[in-house]
């Protein structure tokens, strides 16, 4: 198993105390580290033995550190477990993901239910974002959130059901090392965000399927990371988005394209960030 920490505070504890419940297997939990100064990481390596450190060297992105930490896993093991360490297990959940992994030897990927800390469900699995209703999520998802961009892209409507879909949260995956490995992993140029997008987009192409399995199932207190720095991790978020589009239109005559894609997400950008540090600062005088 293998998890990215930068700076996870007591959520890293309770990541690994819920593990013990999620599977009968002895599990190792390789903890990628791009550069945490809270001290967590270290004090988890010391009270689990389960759990290693492993020092990426800087913050290198989430993709990036998630392909250092599998390149230290035995190639003969055919799969490997990606979740974020503010994620907390419930039982039986990788168990359920390896079954069904069993069922579907096409599976490449595997997640499970998520669910946000009130006990709602998070759309975890979703259809492939095309141009046009990326671009429609992008700007009305906020302000109407039942457009007809923004239903077709969660899959909300969806059934509830053991399903492929075209991709999963990289909060939790289930990753068969094989189709792991025949597409390079991570696309280590996105630092942050779309890498999940990107992976189970790389996975269809590929052959391999993106498999939702709602009888496993995890809460995740999504965001702790990028609630510490929007200034920073809002523009990852659109320069993420803008790379997943551009690599999909990448021909000179789609260059005008790009160029409208790219302005447009900069403003939106630079419109989210100011939204966000008004927030804060609005959280601090209440505080």
């Amino acid at each position: 198993m293998v998890t990215v920490t930068y700076s996870p505070g007591e959520h890293l504890r309770g990541f690994l105390e819920s593990l013990a419940s999620a599977t009968v297997l002895p599990t190792e939990v390789i903890m990628a580290d791009n550069g945490s100064t809270d001290g967590a990481p270290e004090a988890a390596a010391q009270e689990f033995p389960g759990a290693r450190l492993l020092r990426t060297g800087g913050n290198i992105g989430y993709g990036g550190a998630i392909n250092r930490a599998v390149a230290e896993i035995d190639p003969a093991a055919e799969f490997v477990v990606v979740a974020n360490p503010d994620v907390r297990w419930k039982a039986g959940a990788i168990d359920s993901l390896l079954a069904a992994a069993r069922r579907w030897p096409r599976a490449g990927s595997l997640g499970p239910t998520v669910l946000e800390p009130d006990g709602s469900r998070y759309p975890s699995a979703r259809a492939v974002p095309g141009l046009l209703d990326g671009a429609g999520h992008a700007v009305l998802g906020k302000v109407w959130p039942s457009n007809r961009w923004t239903r077709a892209y969660l899959q909300e409507t969806q059934e509830v059901s053991e399903r492929p879909v075209g991709w999963l949260s990289g909060s939790c995956l289930l990753l068969r090392r094989r189709a792991f490995d025949s597409i390079g992993g991570f696309d280590a140029r996105y630092f942050m965000y779309m890498e999940d997008v990107d992976l189970g987009d790389r996975l269809g192409r590929a052959g391999w399927q993106n498999l939702y399995v709602p009888d496993a199932t995890v809460v995740h207190a999504k965001g702790h990371a990028a609630g510490k720095e929007p200034e920073l991790m809002l523009p990852a978020h659109h320069r993420s988005a803008y790379r997943f589009q551009a690599d999909r239109h990448p021909h000179w005559w789609q260059a005008p394209l790009r160029g409208a894609l790219w302005a447009g997400l900069r403003l939106r950008s630079q419109v989210s960030v100011a939204s966000a540090v008004r927030e804060r600062r609005r959280a601090g005088r209440q505080a």
